[in-house]
């Protein structure tokens, strides 16, 4: 990976961990999956009018991504969260990287190396460290909950990888319009208190919901998008696992949680794990 794939691979955790706080926020103005489907439909209303259309063989992958990504992925991650605590579900989630690197073996044919997986079961022993801590604790709904949506989230990048390369922000706003009406049924049949909700609702809330339109969706995903489309799966899925590490920081900074050795630890482990996939060894020569 180039230096500035890398600076975009680091940017993407740091924008979607601090997200995990913003979303928090968010849901306890909005419905959960009335907040997701509030969330696609303006980035669906801001990208179509200057994107172009999917063609007709883009078209099929393009919802089967909206599925995964938007309606599973998310839907069960919205929920899991407005149930959960942010910092855990982060941890959780964080079952995407392998899950990806899982699939990516028998679907992309990208078998990865030793020195991946030394790195990606480092990064996770991060993860495992932070969900050790005993300041974390949530029930095992919600994490199911976030963990179905990581599986979900593999499945889609590798639809992604398999299928593209696509222009990011076509895929991002039409998988976001196809969403829409995924999220907005569940919404309707699982959920009440919408409309009383928008009238309700503070500046708090309409910065929490800019924020992942924005920041976390458009910005966010134009990247990952971006990095899927130019480097294997076992290089960009890796960086993942800094999410974690950035969003119990962001919960730090922002909602005064705690530092604690487990914390420092668990971060300290991602971070080198992370560091330790993108070595690539040189053959020696005969």
């Amino acid at each position: 990976m180039s230096a500035l794939q890398i600076v975009c691979a680091v940017t993407v955790p740091l924008l979607w961990g601090y997200q995990f706080v913003v979303i928090k926020m968010g849901l306890l103005q909005f419905p959960p999956l009335f907040f997701l489907a509030l969330r696609f439909l303006a980035i669906a209303l801001l990208l179509i009018p200057f994107v172009r259309r999917p063609t007709a063989r883009q078209f099929g992958p393009v919802a089967a991504i909206s599925v995964f990504l938007g309606g599973l992925n998310f839907g069960l991650f919205y929920i899991g969260l407005g149930l959960g605590s942010g910092s855990l579900s982060a941890i959780a989630y964080q079952l995407a990287t392998p899950f990806t690197i899982l699939l990516a073996w028998p679907l992309l044919a990208e078998r990865p190396s030793l020195t991946t997986a030394a790195g990606v079961a480092m990064a996770f022993a991060g993860v495992v460290v932070l969900a050790a801590d005993p300041g974390l604790t949530a029930g095992a709904v919600p994490l199911l909950l976030v963990v179905g949506a990581a599986f979900a989230f593999a499945m889609s990048n590798i639809l992604t990888k398999r299928h593209g390369p696509f222009d990011p922000l076509m895929l991002m706003g039409w998988s976001s319009l196809l969403t829409v009406p995924q999220v907005m049924l569940m919404s309707l049949l699982l959920e009440q208190g919408q409309l009383a909700s928008l009238a309700m609702a503070d500046i708090h809330g309409w910065l929490a919901l800019a924020y992942t339109v924005f920041i976390g969706g458009i910005l966010g995903f134009g990247l990952w998008f971006w990095l899927i489309a130019r480097c294997s799966m076992g290089r960009v899925a890796p960086f993942g696992l800094l999410l974690p590490v950035f969003a119990v920081i962001s919960s730090v900074l922002v909602l005064g949680e705690p530092v604690t050795p487990k914390l420092v630890a668990g971060g300290l482990l991602a971070v080198s794990g992370v560091a330790v996939t993108q070595v690539r060894l040189r053959a020696r020569p005969a």
